[in-house]
């Protein structure tokens, strides 16, 4: 357990008096001097060893685990394969290189017809565009000219030698537009209208290529197929050591399953247990440290606080907070999860 050791040495000491044997009966007792009281107020804390920088990996996807190819202690670069999981036999896994070659294909198709989209658009951009001139002059013409040639048929109920017969009749006249004629023309102008539009948007957005839109959702189809397939690789996410690897080739392995531990060895921190309350208002970012190892206690490293946690939990009825370490050196013989003390250094 860390404690702040106060250490008091207080020394009386009394009056020696001169022996009977040749010291004079009045002589004067002498005191001895009482040392300077020396308190050493250094926190010094209990830590475990850690890498700067590691990562506990998990499979993305379940399948058996077709190849492992790494092992405990090789050195990885990021983006490095690591293991994979499924092959041709594997449903979910041929599925996903289909979806990702059919993306890929539709990716291509596109920039390779996009030159005769383009051309077949803008011909039916002009052909949409000359309808919809002509409805809109057609518009134009019912609701403006008042003597618009029209014709009425008459009906007629008439009674003949073989009984009652409707008789037609047409008559011929000009007058304004009829209301259902405007409103009919109104909604066709609109249909045309929104054609045009329609297609002056897909010009606008080809004309400089693609188009823009089915290149948008076909990169996306593209990049959601290419991580559907990497699920079903664990990758290395920097450079850095295995450090922990227990998947087998045919082993069955579940999403969310631990895969692998990569570490970065490169350099160390130490993560202190057992900081109290009372002495985490002492400490502040930055302070120097002593680090020694149970290990090898003659080792001293030094180092300084890099961060001071600002939750807390409880240790045997304690409140500590963890403090984190970054040492400036190591030693060869350093391994994850050694037990170090820390000596915080006075600033003042």
């Amino acid at each position: 357990m860390n404690r702040t050791f106060i250490i008091a040495i207080v020394l009386l000491s009394l009056g020696i008096l001169a022996s009977a044997c040749g010291s004079p009966a009045n002589a004067t007792p002498t005191a001895a001097l009482i040392p300077t009281v020396i308190a050493d107020d250094t926190i010094i804390a209990e830590g475990r060893l850690e890498p700067v920088h590691y990562a506990d990996i998990a499979f993305t996807s379940s399948g058996t685990i077709s190849e492992v190819l790494v092992q405990d202690g090789q050195e990885v670069k990021k983006g490095d394969v690591l293991i994979r999981i499924g092959d041709a036999s594997d449903a979910n896994y041929a599925a996903a290189q289909l979806e990702l070659a059919n993306a890929e294909q539709a990716f291509n198709d596109l920039e390779k017809t996009a030159g005769s989209q383009l051309a077949q658009v803008i011909i039916d951009l002009r052909e949409a565009t000359a309808r919809q001139k002509e409805a809109a002059d057609y518009l134009h013409y019912l609701q403006t000219d008042l003597t618009i040639h029209q014709t009425e048929t008459r009906i007629t109920l008439v009674q003949t030698g073989r009984g009652p017969q409707f008789q037609y009749k047409d008559r011929d006249f000009v007058a304004p537009a009829p209301v259902d004629w405007i409103i009919e023309a109104q909604n066709d102008l609109a249909l045309k209208t929104a054609k045009m539009d329609e297609l002056q948007r897909a010009y606008d957005r080809m004309k400089d290529g693609v188009d823009k839109e089915q290149l948008a959702l076909l990169e996306a189809r593209l990049h959601a197929a290419k991580a559907m397939l990497a699920s079903f690789a664990v990758t290395a996410p920097f450079d850095g050591v295995v450090a922990d690897m227990d998947a087998k080739v045919g082993s069955t392995v579940t999403t969310g399953q631990l895969a692998v531990t990569i570490a970065d060895f490169s350099s160390w921190v130490i993560k202190t247990t057992d900081v109290t309350e009372i002495e985490v208002v002492n400490l502040s970012e930055g302070q120097p440290v002593t680090v020694t190892f149970d290990a090898f206690p003659e080792a001293a490293l030094p180092g300084n606080v890099d961060s001071i946690a600002r939750t807390f939990t409880q240790d045997q009825g304690d409140i500590v907070y963890e403090v984190t370490v970054i040492l400036a050196d190591a030693n060869p013989e350093m391994r994850w999860g050694m037990t170090a003390d820390v000596a915080f250094e006075n600033e003042n």
